[in-house]
This record gives structure tokens, sequence and C-alpha cells, in this order.
């Protein structure tokens, strides 16, 4: 995040002796992106933050694509099988090169810690409500988060009620559109959102100290530690890497006389992707505007959208819960009847997020299996 955040007691310069009252050093880590050459933290541990005791067994991750064919897809997501923390319920969909996104439905709290050395984590929470303890500090958890975990941030989620998470992974970093900042990196005036609806780690200072086990994920798996103290046992940190929220609910959006295209809805950007937030919002003004969107064919990119709450003007026959996927080289628009119900209409209470990819994705067996398969004839006009 391009904003400097402080917690705790840090000194009054980097990189020099930093003692408690008793006389001994604290423990000074650099958590840092692209060598030492963008975003960081330094953080002080009353213990080093190096100690491992035991390394556990490899867990692998295969992810495989099932044998489909080209076509659209309604993948109705409530259905899946998945229970378990918030790692093991993860049941993958969708992914590629650049991002994995699953579903996980989060019956219980994790009891070891994550680290995910390999992706940068959104968290959207659809359902359900818990409490994100990481190295940082903790922040509460509530319908319509998104949760940003940079990668190497250390974490674990308590569940104090079924959570219903959309999970996507990204192997570059997430941050805001880089045509919402200027060249200091603050939120200009017409962004959609600011740094004040942002919420970041409430520092809760050192926990007591314990061995414990981080699982960390690696491009070919999780690979389990034994820590000989608690990565928790944080004095202060300061710097601009770290965990934060931004619900969808606080997304400003963006109106105008004509629809207007879907980049007006972006709230994130990565390498290789974008998720845009689809919020409650007036329909357009001129005397002839057609609110419902135009057909689009998807040139560059496919497109998961993933459906909340509200009544999504162009659909039908989706559920909360509900995926869309609309793959490159195919038109995709209102089904029928949509574009005539949608004329005089002045607003919508739809809620929903999108994931546009610029490279194609790969299906799940697991999406599949929860796949409508007649959703690819829902625009023949009967």
């Amino acid at each position: 995040m391009p904003f400097y955040q402080k917690r705790g007691k840090t000194p009054n310069k980097r990189h020099i002796q930093f003692r408690d009252n008793s006389g001994n050093l604290y423990w000074e880590e650099l958590i840092s992106r692209e060598g030492f050459n963008h975003m960081y933290s330094n953080v002080y541990h009353i213990h080093p933050p190096t100690g491992v005791e035991a390394v556990g067994e490899l867990k692998k991750i295969n992810l495989e694509s099932a044998d489909q064919t080209h076509r659209h897809h309604h993948i109705r997501t409530a259905n899946i099988n998945s229970n378990g923390d918030a790692i093991s319920s993860r049941i993958p969909l969708f992914y590629n090169s650049d991002l994995v996104i699953s579903k996980a439905h989060v019956t219980k709290s994790m009891q070891t810690l994550y680290r995910n050395g390999n992706a940068d984590e959104v968290l959207f929470i659809h359902t359900g409500s818990g409490i994100f303890k990481s190295n940082f500090g903790n922040m509460n958890l509530t319908p319509g988060d998104y949760l940003v975990i940079p990668r190497g941030v250390i974490w674990q989620i308590e569940v104090t009620k079924s959570l219903r998470i959309l999970v996507t992974e990204s192997s570059a970093s997430v941050e805001t559109p880089d045509r919402y900042r200027n060249k200091f990196g603050q939120l200009l005036e017409h962004s959609p959102f600011s740094e004040r609806d942002f919420r970041t780690p409430e520092f809760v200072g050192p926990v007591a100290d314990v061995s414990i086990e981080v699982e960390v994920k690696l491009h070919h798996g999780i690979q389990t530690y034994g820590y000989q103290h608690h990565p928790f046992d944080i004095v202060g940190w300061d710097g601009y890497y770290f965990p934060w929220i931004f619900n969808i609910n606080d997304f400003m959006p963006i109106t105008g006389k004509v629809h207007l295209p879907p980049p007006i809805h972006q709230t994130f950007q990565a390498h290789g992707f974008v998720i845009c937030s689809f919020v409650p919002r007036l329909f357009d003004y001129h005397d002839e505007s057609v609110p419902a969107p135009y057909a689009h064919s998807n040139v560059d990119s496919d497109e998961v959208l993933y459906y909340v709450k509200g009544n999504f003007m162009s659909r039908k026959g989706i559920d909360e819960e509900s995926i869309s996927y609309h793959p490159m080289g195919l038109p995709h628009g209102p089904q029928p009847g949509k574009i005539e119900k949608s004329l005089g209409v002045n607003e919508t209470n739809e809620l929903a997020v999108m994931i546009d990819t610029f490279k194609p994705l790969n299906t799940t067996e697991a999406a599949l299996n929860v796949d409508d398969e007649d959703y690819p004839y829902s625009w023949i006009e009967s």
C-alpha cells in the first residue's frame, strides 16, 4: 500500500541498536518486495524470527485442468463440497500462471499459522465473520470485506460465524489502479475510494512465547515448519507493507449519461488480471439510455463474475454465490428480455465481484461438478 503506517515501539533510526528495559536487543526483520527496491516494513521481534526447530512433510498441491469444451459456464459455488479452516476448505475453481481462484466455506478456526510465500491473496468475505490475526496486528472480518494479504505475511483466521470466501491468489502484487493514484501514490480526488476507506491492523503487542507450526505455501505445495518462538512476538513495526481491508460497500460508483464500460468498476490491479466491484448505483440519465450493457466480445480476456446479492439486471437464473464464466473468443451480453426490461429503470441493487484475466483460464473438475450445462444456451430466444 502506498502510505506509511506505524504501530507499537520502534527506534528513531533503522538498523540501529534497539533494546528492552533489561538491555536485551530486539531482533529487526525487514520484510520487502523485489529485493530492496519496492515497498517494505521493518518489524521488531523479542526473539529471533529465524528459529526453525522442525521441518515437516511437504503437502503437494497439483492443480489439474478438467477436460472441457470451450463454452460459457454457470458455476453454482454454493453447492461445492467445502468445509474446514481458511486454508483446508479452499476448492480451486479456475487458474492460470497469474492467479488461482478458489471458493472456501470456512467452518472452523485455524490452529496453525499460515504464510503464502508464493502469492499475494485477496479474500472476499461474502458472508460470516471472524478475526484476522497477523504478525502486523488484528482486523475484524465482516461481509463485503476485501482482505488484501501481501505474500510473506504470517496469519490465521479465528471464525466467529461460518464464512463464505472467494479467494484470489496472485503471482504479482495486488494494488489499487494506477490511474487513480498521483505520482506520490496518493489516491486522486476522482478515485471511487480513498485511504479513509481502508482498514489497517490494530496492534495488540507481543503474544505469549510458545513453539508453533507455520504452514508455508510454495509453488509446488505447503511446507510445515516448527518455530521455536511465536512469530507474533512483535513490539512494533513501521513501513508500507502490511495487510489491509477495503469493504465493497465503500466503493463509490462512477455513473454516466450512457452506459459506461466495466473499467469504471475497477478496484484492484495485478499483473495479468483486474478485480472490479459492481455495487448499487443509479443508472444512466440520457433520455434514451439503455441501462443493460451492450453485447461484448471478450477478445483479450476471460471474465469471471461472482454474484453477491441483489438482482443482476443482465442475467436470469443466477443465485447468490453463482459464478458466470465467459471465456475469450465468445461474445456475451444480456440474456433475452433483459434489455427491454431495463429500459426506464433508474437504479440497481446488484452487488458482484468481477475478475477479468488477460490469459485463458483453466477450469477444474470441482468447478464443472457444480456447472449448469444448459447455461451456454440461455441466450436462445424462445
